[in-house]
């Protein structure tokens, strides 16, 4: 047998704060996705209103969380700001939406819910296609030629 030798180094894997806010991206479009599924149990069962409620208070904790890891992303770990925005807007519908749906106002509410999901989704693809761009060098060349 004969030994053979790499010159790549140990897989390089992302910052804690990366790493969690991949994490906070994929549990924020499944509570996205699981608010829209008790939106239909609200209106089909007796218990569909309180699970709605409380979900939709979970959701705001994700939104939450998603906001904060995205801060971590950018500040402290010198990554882009390009996830806070869509983290903070989601959040912020969030709200409207609960301001909405405890009005019992549901005509903007329930296009509002969908839209967010979409927003949820976009912003999962874009957190989870951003791998080795996390300092927002994406398409610079360092200073040996390399991407």
């Amino acid at each position: 047998m004969t030994a053979h030798h790499t010159l790549a180094g140990p897989p390089v894997t992302a910052p804690w704060p990366v790493q969690a806010l991949k994490a906070v991206a994929v549990l924020h479009v499944v509570a996205l996705l699981f608010q829209a599924v008790t939106a239909g149990m609200l209106l089909s069962s007796s218990g569909g209103r309180a699970l709605h409620l409380n979900s939709g208070i979970a959701l705001g904790v994700i939104g939450l969380a998603h906001l904060v890891a995205a801060i971590l992303v950018w500040r402290p770990g010198g990554g882009s700001a390009r996830f806070v925005g869509p983290a903070a807007a989601l959040l912020l519908l969030t709200a409207v939406a609960a301001v909405l749906g405890l009005a019992h106002v549901t005509v903007p509410h329930v296009p509002l819910g969908v839209g967010m999901f979409g927003g949820g989704v976009v912003q999962l693809l874009r957190v989870m296609a951003a791998d080795g761009h996390w300092n927002g060098q994406a398409g610079r060349r360092s200073e040996r030629g390399q991407t």
